[in-house]
């Protein structure tokens, strides 16, 4: 197959929730234990991929050593990656340490047949998704510009109800306009997020709308408070094809998580 006709492959992960010391626990569990175990079956699982995407809350508590110790991870798989913010995050200190090299912040990204634009849905002090007008505008924007080529569109927080009250109550505010946005561009194939902790795969205005697990811990689906499920933590693998189709699937490591303290009300 020519090497223009094969899938873009992206790795996605999110949710990392890395804290300020290597050895750190949250919920009973290591975060940055199970991001680098997340990377090693990633990898042994398929050699290569065209792209990493990281989709918000790579730091609990962040700071500069705990996204260095991110960075540092992810050099190692010598991979272009894309970062954006969720609602943990400093996305100032993220623009300064993720922008050099094959790591990159910026919002808008060209390949051979497809587009990604990357928006940035965290809401300042306040954990809930917001796209402010100047975010919709460049979504217009970029798909205006860019008629011929599919889009993919990623974002932290959550455009479509989880079934779960509590998550949403941080849908992103204004997803109706978002969603009105992207009515009259037709080459708009797919919208990724992370922020839920959980995998759900639905469809509107016929744009595939796919989240992705937690690499920490996850979040049980369809309920009315907070509550954690013993489901492993996983990633998704995203094939975008030339002519616009889609394959995708999850992975989740095979281990038990008995050390999570899953009768935490919250974090």
């Amino acid at each position: 197959m020519n090497d223009l006709n094969k899938p873009f492959s992206i790795l996605h992960i999110s949710d990392l929730h890395i804290l300020p010391e290597p050895n750190d626990k949250m919920l009973g569990i290591r975060t940055e234990y199970y991001f680098n175990l997340i990377l090693e079956t990633a990898f042994q699982t398929q050699a290569s991929y065209d792209l990493i995407l990281v989709s918000g809350d790579l730091a609990q508590d962040p700071c500069t050593a705990s996204y260095q110790r991110i960075a540092t991870a992810l050099k190692r798989y010598d991979t272009p990656c894309i970062f954006l913010p969720g609602n943990h995050d400093d996305w100032p200190l993220m623009q300064k340490l993720f922008n050099s090299g094959k790591m990159s912040c910026n919002k808008h990204h060209l390949f051979q047949h497809w587009q990604m634009i990357c928006l940035n849905s965290q809401k300042l002090t306040d954990p809930k998704g917001l796209l402010e007008l100047h975010e919709l505008d460049f979504l217009t924007h970029s798909l205006k510009a860019q008629p011929n080529k599919h889009a993919m569109i990623a974002v932290h927080h959550h455009c479509t109800p989880s079934n779960s009250k509590w998550l949403d109550t941080m849908l992103i505010e204004n997803h109706q306009a978002f969603f009105d946005r992207l009515r009259p561009f037709p080459q708009v194939k797919l919208i990724v997020n992370g922020h839920i902790h959980q995998v759900i795969e639905t469809q509107i205005q016929g744009i595939d709308i796919l989240t992705v697990p937690a690499t920490c811990f996850q979040f049980k689906p369809n309920c009315k408070n907070f509550a954690l499920d013993n489901i492993a933590p996983g990633y998704r693998v995203i094939n975008l094809n030339p002519d616009g189709q889609i394959d995708s699937y999850v992975k989740r490591l095979d281990i038990d998580q008995s050390e999570l303290h899953n009768n935490s009300e919250g974090y």
